[in-house]
């Protein structure tokens, strides 16, 4: 399974990541219990510290961590890297990687819209949601791609796209 690739240029206050790109998947999972089947994915490719929510209304990015989205239920139209940002659509059975300092927001979503969040082992997360102080742009800056991919595992995905 082969992701779109999506570059994101620095905006005044979300830093995005000067090195790694957005990964989009489409379609990545079928069938009744999406959430589910995220999370059994993301565990078996080393990624944990999960959660079932949705995506914030408000712009906001996280300094210390990589983050997979895994889209279980419903749609929404999220803001990818900022105000300044795209707009993109993600339906149920999509999944997205984001690097350290990406931006994202959801613009509106179905009533149903449920997300399945995973980071990469041992990662610890924040959330940031103001202009990134010079420690924060080093960390993201120096932060490592993770040793597999959510989605992908072992091969392809951000293996292939982030060294």
């Amino acid at each position: 399974m082969k992701p779109e690739a999506i570059r994101l240029e620095p905006g005044n206050v979300i830093p995005n990541n000067p090195a790694f790109p957005l990964l989009l998947y489409r379609g990545v999972l079928n069938g009744d219990d999406r959430a589910a089947g995220f999370e059994a994915l993301f565990g078996r490719n080393g990624w944990g510290n999960m959660w079932r929510n949705g995506v914030y209304p408000f712009h906001h990015y996280h300094s210390k961590t990589h983050e997979a989205l895994g889209f279980a239920i419903g749609s929404a139209t999220l803001m990818l890297g900022g105000p300044t940002g795209l707009k993109v659509e993600v339906h149920a059975g999509d999944a997205a990687v984001l690097p350290a300092g990406t931006g994202h927001c959801r613009i509106s979503a179905s009533s149903d819209f449920l997300v399945v969040g995973a980071y990469p082992a041992g990662a610890d997360y924040d959330l940031c949601r103001d202009e990134p102080t010079p420690e924060q742009m080093k960390r993201i800056q120096n932060l490592a791609a993770p040793i597999t991919d959510p989605v992908t595992g072992g091969s392809g995905g951000l293996i292939a796209l982030w060294r």
